[in-house]
């Protein structure tokens, strides 16, 4: 009877024999990943993934994180360029080819092609004899001594190792372009990633009512002011127009339980002064950490010392970053 390894046994022993694969490909580095950074970084054309197989879905993985991070890439598949996708290519391009054995047979057709064109290649490859290192202008050694399952034979471990190795180019890039947090937000304008990049309270703070009131406003009519907004506060204006303070309703709580006088009491014996702000300029998510430092869910926007509105809690919920 044939005896089956614990679940996580097995999943253990996948997870280290890829993390000291990667291990071993960063000692591996070398000139010439230097030289496949310069190469691309300095290309005047466009740079070209392909592959067949997993390696081609890893080579889709790595375009998208390239486009991403600021350097345009584009994914060609092995078996459909020698059938027409090859027209794509430029004399000067830069061409990626991944591989794990380097001697697939759409990559022995393919090469010759390339070299035709004058690109410059770049193999992201495992067996450094190949043929696809041999006829490449630059190797990143992408070696995996073996796959992760028991025979040796599932992409696994020689996947991981040339994805690690594109993050690892695409970061490189990226650093040396300068590449920076807004650039990063141009690229990634959608869902809650882009949001914490881009969108500032100017954005949010005008759909909100602005409830103010006068210092001396009486405690009365303050309350029928907060609960007729509906954002559980009300900035004080000053005769200046200057902001002066802030009332939210649980400063109304507090004081109705600390003074038996409390409907003879005005804006001005209730109010915080000197209220937290954010200005229209700040980020989004600045507001948000504010508020979850001084566990409050509304602040009042403000500019040189002018009241502009309020960003309350269910604004940034609504936009869906948190």
């Amino acid at each position: 009877m044939k005896v089956v390894k614990n679940t996580q046994t097995i999943a253990h022993s996948v997870l280290l024999a890829e993390a000291e694969a990667i291990r071993k490909a960063a000692d591996l580095l070398d000139d010439q990943f230097d030289a496949a950074v310069d190469v691309i970084l300095h290309t005047t054309g466009r740079l070209v993934v392909t592959g067949v197989g997993k390696s081609a879905l890893i080579g889709q993985k790595i375009v998208a994180t390239l486009n991403s991070t600021g350097t345009p890439a584009l994914f060609m598949h092995a078996a459909d360029a020698i059938h027409g996708d090859l027209g794509m290519i430029q004399d000067n391009d830069v061409v990626i080819v991944i591989s794990k054995s380097g001697n697939t047979a759409e990559i022995k057709v393919l090469l010759p092609l390339l070299k035709r064109t004058g690109v410059r290649l770049i193999a992201l490859v495992s067996a450094r004899e190949s043929y696809l290192a041999q006829h490449a202008d630059y190797v990143v050694h992408a070696y995996a001594e073996r796959e992760a399952d028991p025979m040796d034979l599932a992409p696994t471990t020689s996947t991981t190792v040339a994805l690690a190795l594109g993050d690892a180019l695409a970061i490189c890039l990226l650093e040396r372009r300068g590449f920076t947090r807004q650039d990063f937000a141009r690229y990634h304008p959608g869902g809650s990633l882009g949001k914490k990049l881009y969108l500032k309270v100017a954005d949010i703070f005008p759909h909100n009512q602005c409830p103010h009131v006068s210092p001396d406003t009486p405690v009365r009519e303050l309350i029928f002011n907060i609960s007729a907004n509906r954002l559980g506060a009300t900035a004080i204006v000053d005769d200046q127009g200057l902001l002066a303070g802030i009332v939210t309703d649980g400063d109304i709580r507090r004081m109705a339980y600390q003074h038996e006088s409390f409907w003879q009491l005005c804006a001005r014996d209730v109010m915080t002064p000197s209220p937290v702000c954010v200005t229209p300029d700040d980020y989004a998510v600045a507001a948000l950490q504010l508020m979850q430092e001084r566990n409050i869910t509304q602040l009042i926007v403000a500019e040189d010392g002018h009241l502009r509105g309020f960003v309350h809690l269910h604004d940034l919920l609504k936009e869906g970053l948190v």
